[in-house]
């Protein structure tokens, strides 16, 4: 089946039906175009959401990213990101594959289906033509027979009549005979026209019509073919970036369980952990007995934390450290002196190994000059060796000043170990110095390894020690002369390493002052010197 041998005489229906499928395919293509609008806003959105919520640089969002929870979220903001970068290839794919190539295929259909119609009409106007000469020839045929039917009844009226001449006879005769060709000329015009229309038409009707509306269908078949696939396209190119979408969803679900609470809490522990100890018990000081603490006023107790969270937070000794109050922001310094000792040492940690990366760098550039250099000199058409020397003398300042910074950085790591070890020696002679007066209230004889003997005694066993602790100053080659003089309240054994033996009753010169760890050093007057609780001893400083 097809239009031009169903459809001949339903030109019309044929015209409204092609127009109305062109028109589909404009309307299809409009679709497509506000569709692919929805999705680039819906990506630009998406965009913005993610560039609005991940963190900036430097900011504190992003040094919180250590954390599993907080990373995770970094995670699912990229895949989104991902994700809208999809959803925009969906646009530009279905802009270029559907709206761009159906356009284009339009306007042919348009220019094809016009020139068809075209011919159609030309076929029609050609056969119009022809009938209105077919029927001018049949009009002057009637005529020009009624006329030689006149002329021959007229002549056989003259050839009757008694009165008409015989050359009235003979007139009317040939003028008889003329309209009779002229007649038989027109019919034979008639005939001819007649049949020229008769096989024009059979033509038209059979031949040129059938073959264009024949074309009008495949025209018509091929954009409804062209649509379809526009409307296969529409899934397919959606379906196409489904993996990518998939991957990104799939990249938001393990980026949930990445999520580990514990490690969280570690990294949390890692990061703040100050290293300092928990400020010990108040002393009760009794001043009905009338005891002078110039010194030591401490609300730690004189035998608490060894200095730390109170000197770098800027608190005032006198009052207690309160652990929810807030905190002024210290001043950074190079050394990072002021973080914690366990932050510290990891972050001089992390500068000395950002150095020594530097550092390898500009040896290998070093090394890399040199061999240059060397094949330069060997050489001498490929280069100057002299144009090398800058990028040489700058290397080597440029390492020069590395390894000053290596080494500062290495002798404040130094420090900052020391510091810590030493601050885990002063626990340990808080902790006798303790137990050392909990014995003394208890008029009980005390030696440091828990054994008992005669009250004032210290154990003979234990060596004294002269050296200070590490984290102090080295002792001068001359000694420092006193700031003043203490009384010794109670016996102290003086066991531990870097402490001093004490009775009751003794008094000592003060050679530094308790610096807020509990602890005083002193000397007597054989030039022995240690450290004594400063809680043991009523000090008098020299104004």
């Amino acid at each position: 089946m097809d239009w031009g041998t169903d459809l001949w005489d339903q030109y019309d229906i044929i015209d409204k039906h092609t127009q109305s499928g062109l028109e589909l395919v404009e309307k299809y293509v409009k679709f497509v175009k506000e569709r692919t609008e929805i999705e680039q806003n819906y990506a630009k959105q998406l965009r913005n959401l993610t560039k609005k919520y991940n963190p900036k640089r430097g900011c504190r969002e992003e040094q919180e990213c250590r954390f599993s929870n907080h990373q995770s979220f970094l995670d699912i903001l990229n895949e989104m990101n991902d994700y809208a970068g999809q959803r925009e290839l969906i646009a530009e794919n279905m802009m270029m594959n559907i709206c761009i190539e159906l356009t284009k295929y339009l306007q042919e259909l348009k220019m094809e289906r016009k020139t068809h119609l075209s011919e159609a009409k030309k076929a029609q106007q050609s056969l119009e033509s022809t009938y209105k000469q077919l029927d001018s020839s049949k009009k002057r045929f009637e005529r020009e027979w009624r006329e030689a039917d006149k002329a021959a009844q007229y002549a056989e009226k003259t050839d009757q009549d008694i009165n008409a001449t015989k050359a009235d006879v003979e007139k009317a005769k040939q003028q008889a005979n003329m309209r009779t060709h002229i007649a038989e000329e027109c019919k034979n015009d008639y005939a001819a026209q007649l049949q020229k229309y008769n096989q024009e038409q059979s033509q038209f009707y059979f031949s040129d019509v059938p073959l264009i509306f024949n074309k009008l269908q495949d025209m018509d078949e091929r954009r409804v073919r062209k649509l379809a696939q526009g409307y296969v396209l529409f899934s397919d190119t959606e379906r196409h970036v489904m993996p990518i979408i998939g991957k990104c969803l799939e990249g938001v679900t393990k980026a949930g369980t990445n999520v580990n609470e514990r490690n969280d809490s570690i990294a949390l522990i890692e990061q703040y952990k100050s290293g300092f100890e928990r400020p010990g018990d108040l002393d009760f000081e009794d001043y009905s007995q009338g005891i002078n603490r110039a010194s030591s006023d401490s609300s730690l107790g004189t035998l608490g934390t060894p200095k730390g969270p109170l000197e770098l937070l800027g608190k005032n000794r006198s009052k207690p450290f309160w652990l929810f109050s807030k905190k002024s922001k210290p001043t950074v310094t190079e050394d990072f002196g002021h973080l914690p000792p366990e932050q510290r040492r990891k972050r001089l940690q992390q500068k000395l190994d950002n150095i020594g990366k530097e550092l390898q760098k500009e040896v290998d550039q070093s090394e890399a000059l040199e061999k240059m250099k060397d094949v330069y000199e060997k050489n001498p058409q490929m280069g100057d060796p002299a144009s090398l020397s800058p990028q040489i003398n700058q290397t080597a300042q440029n390492m020069e000043r590395l390894r000053g910074e290596l080494n500062k950085y290495e002798s404040w790591l130094t420090e900052a170990g020391r510091r810590g070890d030493s601050m885990l020696r002063r626990d340990t002679l808080r902790e006798d110095a303790l137990s050392y007066r909990s014995h003394s209230n208890n008029n009980e004889p005390y030696s440091p390894d828990g054994t008992h003997s005669e009250e004032g005694t210290p154990d003979p066993s234990q060596a004294i020690y002269a050296e200070f602790d590490d984290d102090f100053e080295e002792e001068e080659e001359e000694l420092a002369a006193p700031i003043g003089q203490c009384t010794a309240m109670y016996n102290f054994p003086g066991a531990s390493e870097g402490t001093i033996t004490m009775q009751e009753g003794e008094v000592l010169s003060v050679v530094e002052e308790d610096k807020g760890d509990g602890w005083t050093r002193v000397r007597r007057a054989n030039g022995n010197e240690g450290y004594i609780p400063t809680s043991y001893v009523s000090i008098s400083i020299s104004k």
